[in-house]
């Protein structure tokens, strides 16, 4: 199991600064995290109920709440805050996110959708 042991929120630069404990470390945009949230809202509640959150390439993170040992909560600048990131959900969006991007701007794309709010 996998531990964060620094988060540091950049707010100027729209990101988190995640250092886990086997040494990786990962910059991860507010963009990248908003529309990857594991909340309901983005996951559904089920297989396939997935949805495609666009307008958000300007979304910023207000506040990094802990949650526990365990993780935190976020909280988006569009006032989104129901997700709860586990460590193990940050390191997987980490090493993940070069494919999961190109796949999220794919999604963006075939349903006529922009980044921009």
């Amino acid at each position: 199991m996998v531990t964060a042991r620094e988060i540091r929120l950049k707010r100027a630069q729209k990101r988190l600064d995640v250092a886990f404990d086997d040494g990786f470390e990962a910059q991860l945009p507010a963009e990248y995290l908003r529309v990857e949230s594991p909340s309901a809202e983005v996951q559904g509640h089920g297989p396939g109920q997935r949805k495609t959150v666009a307008g958000r390439r300007h979304v910023g993170i207000l506040s990094v709440e802990p949650v526990g040992h365990y993780a935190v909560r976020l909280v988006f600048d569009d006032l989104h805050d129901s997700g709860i990131y586990s460590w193990e959900f940050l390191y997987q969006l980490a090493l993940e996110q070069p494919q999961r991007w190109q796949d999220y701007l794919n999604a963006l794309a075939s349903k006529g959708l922009s980044r921009e709010p």
